[in-house]
């Protein structure tokens, strides 16, 4: 039983961020891949067993995270690079004469396997929605696909290598977003990519850029006038160039979210990120969460409920174990390791060995585990194909997302009694 289709599903025995960030008792009815009903005091405890309800006692539950900016085809990649670089065209000329069999090799894997790599990535740390700043594949709209795609959204790579980037901007509707990586480095080329894409026309209220690095006072002014917004990926930025954003610059701008990046230069995974971010750009938790949650949502224009916990909106929950604290004090040390249970809309895709046996039978099926640095979680994904795939390239043991080794658990057993 899922709570896609016509069955529901009540989660029951948590504390909930509904209203923001302190944690209330509460039920939840899940239908047709959204919240039906919001419980609230919690009505008496239900049996775990009980089929179609979920018994989330000790566990906290937050909004689904949403990543806003990765390339999920190179989730397999190491991070790759000789820095400090000025901008990213130096640094793309750079890996392509210095680490070129390395990018073959990782290219070899194929294409499928390596973007449900990618959205595996995002779910281990409790992402249920990510921005693609790539073409939309086919695989990443099948049924199945670990994690919600935002699919209407305009792009260009960037004014240097995006091509006819005004031909980009003017085909994108004008209620949605067109995202545009800008200022990503710390030279004089970098610097002017703001004031040509103002130039241009290409600076509205739709318009997102991504990094904004070597933006100044007067780049922060213009954007702020035009009512464009901004994505930060800030261990990216410390790892190419050597510097981390300037939040008490680029604060000014008004509309900032989180992502990840790929692989190929983040840190990690977007929990690493969020972390990486409270820590060297002296980010509030509490504006961390909304940067991964609310105003994403608002930046990437989706009016689904996406990134909040909300009757009749979209089903996209995760959950951590209570430990007592407040959520301003956990969230700086959250990692993957501490998600347990991720729901995306209304679908059961990631579980833990200690969340998996109060599962519905039907919810248990088609779950596979995967080991991750010594965690175990039971994906509704094709785990063994998968893995297989990429070690048929990279070779047996040498699979990692990010700094992170997976494995097939050795003796785990299919989930019992179903």
């Amino acid at each position: 039983m899922t709570a896609q289709g016509g069955d529901s599903l009540l989660l029951h025995g948590a504390q909930w961020a509904i209203h923001g960030q302190d944690f209330l008792p509460a039920s939840v009815e899940v239908s047709g891949g959204r919240i039906a009903h919001i419980l609230e005091p919690a009505p008496s405890r239900r049996s775990g067993a009980e089929l179609g309800s979920i018994d989330l006692g000790g566990f906290h539950v937050l909004p689904g995270f949403i990543n806003a900016h990765d390339h999920l085809q190179y989730a397999l990649f190491p991070r790759i690079g000789s820095p400090p670089y000025r901008n990213y065209v130096d640094w793309g000329d750079d890996i392509h004469q210095r680490f070129g069999d390395c990018i073959a090799q990782h290219k070899r894997v194929p294409r499928r396997a390596r973007l449900w790599w990618g959205g595996i990535r995002n779910l281990l740390c409790g992402v249920t929605t990510v921005c693609h700043h790539d073409p939309l594949w086919p695989e990443l709209l099948e049924e199945g696909f670990p994690v919600r795609i935002v699919r209407e959204f305009g792009w260009a790579h960037s004014v240097a290598l995006g091509g006819d980037v005004k031909e980009a901007f003017h085909a994108t509707p004008e209620t949605k977003a067109f995202i545009i990586h800008a200022a990503e480095g710390t030279d004089r080329r970098a610097h002017e990519e703001i004031a040509q894409l103002g130039r241009l026309g290409l600076l509205n209220r739709h318009s997102v850029l991504v990094h904004g690095l070597a933006m100044d006072s007067d780049d922060v002014s213009l954007i702020r006038k035009r009512g464009s917004s901004l994505i930060l990926c800030p261990s990216s930025n410390k790892f190419l160039f050597g510097v981390t954003p300037d939040m008490a610059l680029l604060g000014g701008v008004g509309r900032v979210a989180l992502g990840s990046d790929s692989s190929l230069t983040a840190l990690g995974d977007f929990l690493d990120e969020i972390r990486f971010a409270i820590r060297n750009c002296r980010i509030a938790p509490q504006v961390a969460l909304r940067m991964a949650t609310t105003t994403a949502a608002l930046i990437l224009r989706m009016e689904d409920g996406t990134g909040s916990i909300q009757e009749g909106k979209s089903a996209d929950l995760i959950a951590i174990r209570n430990t007592g604290e407040p959520l301003e004090s956990r969230l700086p040390k959250l990692t993957m390791h501490d998600i347990e249970f991720v729901m995306v809309g209304g679908e059961i895709n990631l579980v833990s060995p200690r969340l998996l046996d109060r599962l519905p039978c039907a919810s248990k099926r088609e779950l596979e585990p995967l080991q991750v640095d010594g965690s175990i979680r039971w994906l509704r994904a094709p785990v063994m194909a998968l893995l297989k795939a990429a070690e048929d390239v990279l070779g047996e043991d040498k699979v990692h997302l990010g700094y992170r080794k997976l494995t097939i658990p050795a003796g785990v057993e299919a989930p019992h009694g179903c």
